[in-house]
C-alpha cells in the first residue's frame, strides 16, 4: 500500500477498523490509491454516519418517545 494511503489511514482509527472488516478495500486501495473518497463513503455507510441514516435513527427515537407518551397517557386514564 502506498505511503500516502497509510498516512491517511494512520490519522483515522475508524477507517483502519473498517479496512480490517472489509479486506476487499485493502486490495482496491493498493491498486487504486485515488479511491480514498469512495472508501471513506463506504465506511460512513457501514458505520451509519450518512445523513439519511442519521435522520432515520432520529425518527425511530422520536417514534419510540411518542409510543411511550401514548402508553403513559393510557395508563393514566
Amino acid at each position: 500500500m502506498r505511503e500516502e494511503v497509510q498516512a491517511f489511514l494512520s490519522t483515522r482509527q475508524d477507517l483502519v477498523i473498517f479496512l480490517r472488516n472489509q479486506p476487499v478495500w485493502y486490495r482496491r486501495l493498493s491498486r487504486e490509491p485515488y479511491a480514498l473518497k469512495e472508501f471513506e463513503e463506504a465506511s460512513k455507510v457501514f458505520y451509519g454516519q450518512t445523513f439519511p441514516q442519521k435522520v432515520d435513527r432520529f425518527q425511530n427515537q422520536l417514534n419510540m418517545v411518542n409510543m411511550m407518551l401514548a402508553l403513559m397517557t393510557q395508563l393514566k386514564n
